[in-house]
């Protein structure tokens, strides 16, 4: 890896998403340029959104180095534009990719352990940093806050759905509010991960959902079959 090489990040996981170009020097990293883009447009925006900053900043994508993609939890259909975007940038030029989670950027933003996220239908995507099992992420509602002991001492959040749901869980933990993760944090907080090679295999790269999609969830109901319990826990 040389000592300077230009990143391109993408996050399509939130109700709004980003792109961002970044170049590693060493051990810091300098922001070159960001596009946010609108919740529900990925499909239609993202490509031209990647096309229009490199073209802005005089790049060609073959100059580019490794790509930092964020692969949820999140929006399922975001989620998975966002990773065949990804993959077909990849492929094409063989740029090798960093993937990472959402609750994990968000985390390192804020600078605490813990992190959560709204998942809707008063459950959060959680992020639990703890001694015995650092980076564990599930999806939680009532049940697993009841199981969750202790609680941690303080955790990130980015809106106000996932910080009614913690309030109501756990009164004794301090929610540290934080604008939500964007690419260009997914590239500040991945940067010695390019460094260091440690890249995704393309053929496994997928979601990291922590829920499966409605259409799986609500599929057997609408065919007359009971679905086997609520969404899947990770």
């Amino acid at each position: 890896m040389s000592e300077s090489i230009l990143l391109l990040g993408i996050d399509t996981c939130g109700p709004c998403g980003s792109v961002a170009l970044g170049r590693l020097n060493g051990q810091s990293i300098e922001m070159i340029g960001q596009i946010e883009l609108e919740g529900r447009t990925y499909s239609s925006t993202l490509v031209t959104a990647v096309s229009d900053l490199l073209a802005q900043n005089s790049v060609r994508l073959r100059e580019v180095g490794a790509i930092v993609a964020v692969n949820g939890p999140g929006s399922f259909t975001g989620v998975r534009v966002g990773l065949a975007a990804v993959k077909g940038l990849a492929e094409a030029t063989q740029i090798p990719v960093v993937a990472v989670s959402r609750l994990e950027v968000l985390a390192a933003k804020a600078g605490v352990p813990s992190a959560a996220l709204d998942a809707h239908r008063h459950e959060v995507f959680l992020r639990l940093d703890t001694g015995d099992k650092p980076g564990r992420e599930l999806l939680a509602g009532t049940d697993e806050f009841a199981a969750i002991h202790p609680a941690p001492v303080r955790i990130a959040l980015c809106d106000e759905a996932a910080a009614l749901v913690l309030s109501a869980s756990w009164p004794t933990t301090e929610l540290v509010r934080t604008a939500a993760p964007t690419a260009a944090d997914a590239l500040v907080h991945c940067s010695q991960r390019v460094t260091a090679g440690e890249f995704a295999d393309l053929e496994r790269l997928d979601g990291h959902y922590l829920r499966r999609s409605d259409a799986e969830i609500f599929g057997k109901e609408i065919l007359g079959i009971p679905a086997a319990g609520a969404p899947g826990r990770l």
